[in-house]
Order: structure tokens, then sequence, then C-alpha cells
């Protein structure tokens, strides 16, 4: 059967789908993801081909014009102001973006693209005719495309956060799915975007940490962690005689949240003495800003992260989904210093389970790194916690057996 894919132009919103879609496609069936161009190279890296017809607004200007709101709010946890929305620039007021002025002033722009993106969607979807759609979950195209033609759809979370969540810190309502403020769903004849548009849930999460689901039926599948393609270094065999901590940070927190969320020089700071192992996983970028760095601590660029974190015991991370679920299915402690928005919700789940700790980045201070690093790499409970979440992963579905449940889903739907 033909299966197409609708994802976001942010990368780690669809990565959690890649292992389903070699399963599908290792079973026979043709795969195309519908994709913006700058998600195309990622998406032919991964194996997968890529049809670049999709427009989409940045998702980092979405997170700034929310941290922007927060701080109007007088929720804003960082001393400085938080970038400015749409450039990313500092701000010395907040008066320097007039969200109602800037949005009367875009919203043709804005409409023009939603509306080709979804018209682009709905017609290559008439002309290659799939059996079945899969989605993100910031993904409106998938969903639209499922009710205007009549083809079944299942939406695939990242982990730990689901379409019936609500944004930390959001006026009531606000989730992670985006709502249909252009129309769009009436547009092409699909009535509205309501509580149905998502009937069929594939969850990567383990059970105990899995999100609530009102009213969608959940489909557990085990997470297969990839992270981008790279080579495995030799030094990664040279297992040293102490702790290895594991330090990743991406790029996005700071375009997102600004220079203040930069955590690395704070956790570099705690653990300069700490008889470990630390590797980081930074970019170049990153890595210039942090200066000479101590001679047990080493650096490294363009290693996925799933080799990294076979190999630690402790891992350190802004909470992004994508680390945590890697981190989950390596059974390794982690310790999450979140900013906000999904990343504070995924922080606190998995904390709550036990096998992790969370410290919000704004008040996480090196002596408060510290003493969680420490205590982390001596309690057993939490170790046998992170087994035990290590496990739950390991027990749930693969993807390769799911196939056979998409395609009932496929062909039943359509009798």
């Amino acid at each position: 059967m033909r299966v197409m894919l609708t994802v976001s132009n942010w990368t780690t919103h669809w990565l959690a789908m890649v292992a389903q879609c070699w399963a599908l496609q290792a079973a026979g069936h043709e795969v195309r993801v519908l994709c913006t161009p700058d998600q195309e190279q990622a998406v032919t890296r991964a194996g997968l081909t890529p049809v670049p017809v999709l427009e989409a607004v940045d998702q980092a200007v979405k997170a700034r014009t929310h941290n922007h709101s927060q701080a109007r709010a007088g929720r804003w946890p960082f001393p400085e102001l938080p970038p400015h929305p749409v450039t990313g620039a500092p701000m010395t007021s907040l008066d320097d973006y007039d969200a109602p002025a800037w949005m009367a002033e875009n919203w043709e722009r804005l409409h023009g693209m939603a509306t080709r993106s979804a018209d682009a969607a709905v017609s290559y979807a008439r002309w290659w005719r799939p059996r079945l759609i899969l989605h993100d979950m910031v993904s409106i195209e998938g969903p639209l495309v499922g009710k205007a033609l009549g083809i079944p759809t299942a939406l695939h979370l990242w982990g730990l956060t689901g379409p019936d969540d609500q944004v930390p810190g959001a006026p009531p309502g606000v989730g992670f799915v985006p709502p249909d403020v252009y129309g769009l769903f009436e547009r092409h004849g699909a009535g509205t975007m309501g509580a149905d548009v998502h009937d069929l849930v594939i969850d990567p999460s383990p059970r105990s940490l899995a999100p609530p689901l009102r009213r969608a039926h959940r489909l557990p599948v085990r997470h297969v962690p990839y992270n981008g393609p790279g080579a495995e270094p030799s030094w990664l065999r040279d297992r040293p005689d102490r702790p290895r901590v594991g330090v990743v940070w991406g790029t996005s927190v700071t375009a997102m949240f600004g220079p203040a969320s930069f955590a690395v020089p704070r956790v570099v700071e705690a653990l300069a003495d700490l008889d470990a192992d630390v590797v980081l996983a930074v970019t170049g970028e990153d890595l210039a800003a942090l200066g000479p760095l101590p001679p047990h601590v080493r650096a490294v660029a363009h290693l996925p992260l799933r080799l990294l974190l076979a190999d630690c015991d402790l891992v350190i991370h802004h909470g992004g989904a994508g680390c945590v679920m890697t981190g989950l299915a390596a059974g390794v402690v982690q310790l999450a210093l979140p900013n906000a928005l999904d990343q504070e919700l995924i922080g606190e789940r998995l904390a709550r389970a036990g096998g992790a700790r969370a410290l919000h980045n704004a008040t996480a201070t090196p002596a408060a790194i510290r003493g969680a690093v420490t205590e982390l790499l001596q309690n057993t409970s939490a170790r046998a916690v992170a087994e035990r979440l290590r496990t739950e992963t390991e027990e749930a579905p693969t993807p390769a057996a799911l196939v056979a449940v998409l395609e009932e889903h496929a062909y039943g739907h359509r009798g």
C-alpha cells in the first residue's frame, strides 16, 4: 500500500516516526514524506523519499511568540528579556514587538502560506492516492487530507506529550495541536477540526509515562531511536573505570529562549572536579562559546545520540523529546534542565517516574546541578527505574509488528 506522511518543519517532531517508516518500506509498502523544503535533506538522510511541497512558519518563531506572551504575563523565568519573536534578536523592551499589530500586518501572508500548504497536500494525495496517512502532532495537513478525501490517518507522537495535553503556562484550552485558524478544513469540505481528528494515536512512550488520551485509541510501539546518521568513534569502546556522563544541548534552545538558556557552561562548571568521564555533544558554535575544557571533558559534534547514550551512566539535557526518548530506550538515568513548552511537561513526567530529576534551567545553578548529578549517580533506585523504563520500551510491539495493524486500519477503514 501507499503511505503518505505529513511532517512539521521541526526535525525532532518527526524523527520518532522514522523507524515505523523503515518497517513499512521493509514490508513492501511505498512511503512518501510531505515536508517543507528545509526538511528535504533530513528526510533523505533518513532513507525516505521527501515531497517538499508544504509551507510553514518557523517553529522557533512560534516558540518565541509564546515566550513573549509569557513575559507579558510576568511568567518569563530568565533575567534577560526573551528574544524578539520574529528576528530572534535581543530586545530592550517587550514593546519592541507588538503581537496584534504584527499579526494584522502579516495575516494575508500567513493565510496564504497555510492555504497553499493545505492545497498542495490535498492535491498530492489526490494524485498519489495513498491508503494511509501518518502525521506528527504539529502537522495539520495530515488530518485535513484524511477528512477531506476519506483516507484513514494515524497520529504518531514524538513521546511523552499527546494531543490532549495543555501547554504549561498557556491559557486554558491551548494545547500542542495547532488550531485551524485559517479555516482550511472548511475550505476542503472537511467540516471542522474537531475532537474526532485524532482517532488513532501511535505512542512510543513507555506505558507508565504515556500521555493521557481522552478518546483516541492508543497503539503502543517500541521506540527505536533515530537521531540522524553518523559513524561510531573508536573512543566509545574505551570504557573508563568511572561513570560516563553525557551532556546534550540542542542549538534550538538558545534560538528560542535566548543566551541565558545556554546551560552548558554551568554544567561544565558543576562537573569540573567530578570523578567522571564527561562527553559534551554540542555544535561547533556552542563549543567555541565554552572556551578551554577540563581534561576529563570531551567535546564531540555530529555524534548520533543513540550511540553515546548506550554507554552512559547519566545524561544531562534540556528536556527535549528526542533526548528523553533516546535515554529511555538506553535505560540511562537522566537530569533534565527544561525551559518551557513540552520540555517542561516532559521533565515533570520523567522526574515523577523516579529515574530522573528535573531542575528548571533558569534556576539551575552549578551547585544545584552538581548536587543532582552526585545524587543520581549514587542512587541505585534511580538506576532501577531507568532499567524498568527501558524494559517497558522493549516490551512494546516493534514497528515491524505494527505494520499489520496499520494495514488493517487502512484497508478496514475503506472496506
